[in-house]
């Protein structure tokens, strides 16, 4: 008798735990929608479970909760501004936006969406797309997808913002498509030492590396992928995201970020024309852009979907 009342609570504890284990993977929905969002383009996770994400035509930002499925305007941004792809500074509680064919980038209290700095970092009457940006060694990276142009924003000790500087990218990813669009370099990434930035190329549907000293760059071998717009770099893996193919591809990347090759290839029947990925725990959160209705975008709605990663 005590064997069997051992054996069943075994079996109790087994599939309670089982239970406890399917209501956390439900816990997350599987779409979180932006409330009144007129476009949507970059998106970035912070503390937590909790993202941000803009509307590209407003500059309007948002923060939510990828758990609880909630979004909320932290910040009505001033005519002129846009959003374009965005990251968080978590210990300094910055948020750092692409400000697209302004010009522009911005920087935002995570906290409360007020302004902590706007840069200019390129004449719009001359031709720019100020795209992405990722923080690496203590500055955070802009790409130009017009010119071929990085930009270098530094972040000193207790968040302070520097002086932005440019960095002309040599080599293949400096190829201009000739026409717009589609864009030149697109999405950033960078290796954990900040030693090598990675970049999309959108209309060479490639990935390339970028050296943050010289500008000189070379292509990532096997790095097939059309339609590359955001992308995410993390353990040796890159998470590129295919606008119109309505996919995300897992690509493992050599060591020496010379090579990749395909993991696996992410679909999702809510994917519509897909922009940025980012990363919480073991889920991505991929925001849709819906170019497919129009530039700018007449989607009645926009949204982001999650995913397993």
């Amino acid at each position: 008798m005590r064997r069997l009342i051992s054996t069943l609570s075994v079996a109790a504890l087994v599939i309670g735990a089982a239970f406890a284990g399917n209501a956390a993977a439900k816990s997350f929905p599987g779409v979180v929608t932006l409330p009144g969002a007129t476009s949507a383009e970059g998106i970035a996770t912070g503390i937590g479970s909790s993202f941000f994400a803009g509307d590209l035509v407003r500059g309007d930002i948002y923060r939510g909760d990828l758990r609880s499925g909630s979004a909320s305007l932290i910040k009505v941004a001033p005519g002129g501004r846009m959003a374009f792809g965005m990251k968080v500074d978590v210990p300094d509680n910055l948020l750092f936006v692409a400000g697209g064919f302004t010009g522009q980038a911005y920087v935002y209290d995570a906290r409360t969406g007020a302004d902590v700095a706007v840069l200019q970092l390129a004449n719009p009457g001359l031709g720019t797309l100020i795209n992405d940006v990722v923080l690496a060694d203590g500055a955070a990276w802009f790409t130009d997808s017009l010119p071929p142009l990085v930009y270098r924003l530094p972040i000193a000790a207790g968040g302070t913002i520097g002086t932005p500087s440019t960095l002309v990218v040599t080599g293949p990813a400096a190829h201009l498509p000739g026409a717009f669009p589609p864009p030149g370099m697109n999405g950033i990434a960078a290796s954990p030492n900040g030693n090598t930035l990675i970049v999309a190329h959108s209309a060479d549907g490639t990935l390339y590396t970028v050296d943050p000293e010289t500008g000189a760059s070379a292509a990532i071998a096997g790095a097939d992928v059309p339609n590359v717009d955001g992308i995410l770099f993390e353990a040796g893996r890159v998470w590129a995201v295919q606008t119109f193919l309505n996919q995300l591809t897992e690509l493992r990347v050599s060591s020496d970020l010379s090579a990749a090759t395909v993991e696996r290839i992410i679909t999702n029947p809510l994917f519509e024309v897909p922009t940025a990925v980012a990363r919480q725990g073991n889920r991505l959160a991929i925001i849709n852009a819906k170019y497919d209705t129009g530039f700018p975008p007449t989607a009645s709605g926009f949204e982001v979907v999650i995913v397993e990663r």
